[in-house]
């Protein structure tokens, strides 16, 4: 990914499921390089206000850069 890249970026708009779940748009998914199975964590923004989604294996790789 160039620099020209990094920031940001809106996917699009997804509907919370009658259970709770939602789809992870196939932009996302191929930007991103999430795939089937692949674990997530969802963590709460800041001041509540939103959703953050980040790849368990890459919350580890940063928690071992500190």
């Amino acid at each position: 990914m160039s620099e020209s890249n990094i920031g940001p970026r809106i996917y699009g708009a997804v509907k919370v499921g009658d259970s709770g779940e939602i789809v992870i748009l196939a932009d996302a998914m191929k930007e991103l390089n999430i795939n089937p199975g692949d674990r997530l964590i969802v963590m709460a923004g800041v001041n509540r206000r939103g959703l953050a989604i980040i790849k368990a294996n890459t919350m580890c790789e940063v928690a071992d850069q500190l």
